[in-house]
């Protein structure tokens, strides 16, 4: 049976935070999470505020990066053989740092060259806090930088020109391979000699650096359908719960910090909470940008080299319950962004993430100035809330009845 969820509670808590400008690892977020823990409490869960240290973001480190690739590029298309080898020595290190650091690999030179600050994973438990079964519910709740590069003008007129290439797609375009093209033309015009290759390189590279640079320097957005869409269904399922316990079961609802600063929260999440998280007897779902018109299920996701998540019959399980609730959810598609599902997924739990779109494929307002309340499609993350309620009493009844 499905679950009626109020709509206007779900705007409400939209609209609030929304209001506050919580870039990653900032005084904004800190006064979301406290609101979120306070509203958590009021639903009757035992609640958390882990304190944590995240960087505040990612541009400033790929703008050093890239231009420590512009540099090789410079270095690589000069006559002079050492200089060259230098160049392609220099393009090496660029190309391997920003892959690592976009993959969420241990962020090398972020470490070097910024300074950690305070971020905030609120944890809250509700369910059956005895069970030996736990659900993990994932959201955040810090907003992310504009920039010109999230425009969607172009997608938008390639989708209208080509309908049927975007419906085939289901892997999204890889928007971080044009920034380690500069670089890698570095590397391969250094080898082969031939310094056209390697001034291609330089500009893919100068291109790279003012684009970060533009992140950088714009403003936070409001945040709403990334990620307060996902914040109000945690709450309205921690209400739901409140109303209709449930046994056998318990249920972690947690939203991370500094998630849009390459999955800063979660990966202090990992490091403080998976030791006491068996993998056998936990599972994830996250919620992430959950107010677009059409509600989706990611398989997989990958900046640069597609990891599917830990547990396909998890997958499964997640769409047979949305199937017999009458919540369309379309399945088989993958990102090339990254989520805090990619760490749950490397610790072994096995994890669903549930997301939406719009009929051209494309997140809602992502990273846009119009990612506000009034923007999102409310249907949608009421239809995400029932999903995820409707999981937690069938996990529930399930252990009740084992």
């Amino acid at each position: 049976m499905r679950t009626t969820i109020d709509r206007d509670g779900l705007r409400g808590t939209v609209e609030l935070l929304a209001a506050i400008e919580r870039p990653s690892a900032s005084d904004g977020e800190r006064r979301a999470a406290t609101w979120i823990a306070d509203r958590l409490r009021e639903a009757g869960c035992a609640v958390e505020v882990d304190e944590e240290t995240a960087y505040g973001g990612y541009a400033r480190s790929l703008a050093g990066q890239s231009a420590v690739g512009l540099l090789a590029a410079g270095l690589a298309a000069t006559p002079r053989p050492r200089t060259r080898a230098l160049g392609a020595a220099l393009g090496v290190v660029a190309i391997a740092g920003i892959v690592e650091e976009v993959s969420n690999g241990p962020q090398l030179f972020r470490r070097l060259t910024m300074r950690r600050r305070p971020t905030q994973n609120v944890v809250a438990v509700t369910g059956d806090a005895e069970a030996d079964r736990t659900l993990v519910v994932l959201a955040h709740h810090d907003a992310a930088s504009t920039g010109l590069v999230f425009d969607q003008s172009g997608h938008r007129a390639f989708a209208a020109r080509f309908p049927g290439v975007v419906e085939r797609i289901d892997t999204s375009l890889p928007l971080w391979w044009p920034v380690v093209a500069g670089p890698l033309l570095a590397v391969a015009g250094a080898l082969g000699g031939r310094p056209r290759l390697a001034r291609t390189g330089a500009g893919l590279g100068a291109l790279s650096v003012l684009t970060f640079v533009d992140i950088e320097r714009s403003p936070t957005v409001p945040g709403a359908n990334d990620n307060l869409t996902a914040v109000a269904a945690l709450l309205a399922l921690a209400a739901a719960l409140r109303e209709r316990p449930v046994d056998g079961l318990r249920v972690m609802l947690v939203s991370c910090g500094a998630e849009e600063s390459l999955q800063g929260g979660i990966r202090a999440f990992a490091a403080r909470r998976f030791p006491t998280l068996d993998p056998a007897r936990t599972a994830v779902l996250n919620l992430d940008t959950i107010g677009s018109p059409h509600l989706v299920m990611l398989e997989g996701e990958g900046p640069f080299v597609m990891e599917d998540y830990t547990d396909p019959a998890w997958r499964d399980r997640v769409a047979a319950v949305a199937e017999r609730i009458g919540v369309p959810l379309r399945r088989g598609l993958r990102a090339r962004t990254s989520t805090d599902s990619v760490i749950t997924s490397r610790g072994g739990y096995p994890t669903a993430t549930i997301a939406s779109v719009d009929d051209t494929k494309a997140l809602s307002n992502y990273h846009l100035m119009s990612d506000t309340a009034a923007n999102v499609d409310y249907d949608t993350v009421a239809d995400a809330t029932a999903l995820a309620e409707a999981l937690v009493r069938e996990l529930a009844a399930e252990r009740s009845a084992a």
